[in-house]
């Protein structure tokens, strides 16, 4: 009997468990089993095995095999353990004599022997980091580890990797790819007028709140919310992890360009609750999590449908989704930041000066009554884009680029990491130290509480944001002047 372990790890979610690739040889019949909850994949990966050693000129052990993929509750999918199972049959049969410890291996096989790219290899790296020990994975796919992880190597061929492990050849580290500087935002000077619009935008992006334009057609809600990520500060380390590894198990992957860019999601509103929140049979991010540290754009809100709105609720709140189907549970970080746009009516057109609209009272609120309550109580920012006249746009002065606004952001969100988190996210003793209020300002507050009848999300919601617009005055405490504005977005005359 023969028995090789191998590291490798799963890359089911962002955590990247590592699995060990147990191959065992023993006396029996020809054969080759893959245990451990493996999917159609993962099993057809002992034909492409078999031909890739073939191929190298290696020999296939005639003896009864069996991989052994633990732990064997957590389902194993895609191609990456083709390499690891195959260093394992060498190294159990004889063939490979090499020491495997400290290293970790990731890989699809191609019938000649040749590494073809995987998915999730970011997460891999930064686990294989944490645990220090080496990863090997295709060529390929090697600079998206080098990200985040000096000891990555990267092979083209079989091969090479037991030329490296036996000492007669050497990969070397694989070098991080350039990254490029940060992308050509559309700039906020080619927006004309609409200086509450773009003041509520300058609020958002420094305090992280979530915003709601509401406005007839073509007055430039989806122009303000494109410029949003080009004021936004830039990423932190974290962050960059955080969203490079969401990318990168998600199906479209991860390019390592994309490395410290904010992500900007704008999906249409037909979409699914699945597409927005993340699922499937085999649980993969949605636009919630692929817009984590980002922007998550939803144009005409309300079109979308009920169960989708409704699922935004609990990420909205607490950051993150869990997903949970029969044979497992993902958990997927959601902190975006929620950029919505609607008009006010069906036809677009409701409080127009021309009398343009012909909807009834009635057709009015069924449209608006599409979006909760709820859902409305966890949305910081409403703010109205109207129409504006044609001599009014020629003439508006030219306003500030997206530079210097995003000058003023950085220094406010500076103020704010100072504190400990980022206003949109205090709770508790950081909200309770950060907002304190004097005797004048807490009388205002609870004042419009009491008219507006506003729910205890909404009050601590007014809170944040009061806060946000003091930092971008670099004001140490609230002012009546910063409370009053931020009341003032809490919502529109006529939407709940």
């Amino acid at each position: 009997m023969a028995l090789a372990v191998i590291q490798s790890r799963a890359a089911v979610g962002i955590d990247a468990p590592a699995v060990a690739v147990e191959v065992h040889l023993a006396n029996g019949l020809p054969s080759l089993s893959i245990v451990g909850l493996p999917e159609a994949t993962v099993r057809e990966s002992k034909d492409r095995v078999r031909a890739a050693l073939l191929n190298c000129g290696f020999e296939f052990p005639q003896r009864r095999i069996t991989v052994n993929l633990a732990p064997a509750d957590l389902p194993k999918e895609g191609g990456r353990f083709d390499l690891p199972i195959a260093l394992g049959i060498l190294k159990a049969s004889g063939q490979l004599k090499a020491d495997l410890d400290g290293y970790e291996f990731a890989g699809e096989l191609g019938l000649d022997g040749s590494l073809r790219p995987v998915a999730g290899v970011l997460p891999m790296a930064i686990q294989a980091r944490a645990a220090q020990r080496r990863l090997i994975v295709p060529r390929s796919s090697a600079g998206e580890g080098a990200l985040v992880h000096a000891d990555t190597y990267g092979a083209a061929h079989l091969l090479e990797v037991c030329a490296h492990l036996a000492g007669t050849g050497k990969l070397t580290p694989a070098a991080p790819p350039a990254r490029l500087s940060q992308p050509d935002w559309p700039d906020l000077a080619d927006v004309k007028g609409q200086r509450p619009a773009k003041r509520a935008l300058e609020i958002a992006a420094a305090g992280g709140h979530s915003l709601l334009l509401v406005g007839p057609p073509g007055t430039g809600k989806s122009m303000l919310a494109a410029r949003l990520p080009g004021i936004l500060p830039p990423m932190t380390e974290r962050e960059r992890l955080e969203a490079a590894a969401v990318a990168s198990v998600s199906e479209y992957g991860f390019h390592p360009s994309q490395w410290g860019c904010r992500p900007l999601r704008a999906p249409h509103h037909s979409s699914s609750d699945v597409a927005l929140i993340g699922g499937g049979i085999r649980p993969k991010p949605g636009e919630i999590s692929l817009a984590h540290c980002g922007v998550l754009f939803l144009d005409e809100l309300p079109e979308f449908s009920r169960r989708a709105l409704e699922a935004l609720r609990e990420p909205l709140e607490t950051g993150k989704v869990a997903i949970s189907r029969a044979a497992a549970r993902v958990e997927y970080p959601a902190r975006f930041q929620l950029v919505a746009a609607m008009n006010p009516c069906p036809c677009g057109f409701f409080g127009d000066p021309n009398g343009r609209c012909r909807c009834t009272a009635e057709q009015v609120a069924r449209y608006r009554g599409r979006l909760s309550g709820p859902l409305l109580d966890r949305i910081d920012l409403i703010v109205e884009v109207p129409r504006l006249p044609a001599p009014v746009l020629r003439s508006a002065p030219p306003g500030e680029d997206s530079a210097t606004v995003r000058q003023r952001v950085i220094a406010a969100r500076e103020r704010q990491l100072a504190r400990g988190a980022v206003n949109a996210e205090l709770s508790g003793r950081q909200l309770e130290a950060a907002c304190r209020l004097d005797q004048a300002c807490q009388q205002l507050l609870d004042q419009a509480a009491e008219r507006l009848r506003l729910s205890a999300r909404s009050y601590h919601r007014i809170l944040r944001v009061a806060r946000t617009i003091a930092d971008l005055e670099a004001s140490e405490a609230i002012q009546s002047n910063h409370l009053l504005e931020a009341i003032g977005y809490r919502r529109l005359p006529g939407l709940a």
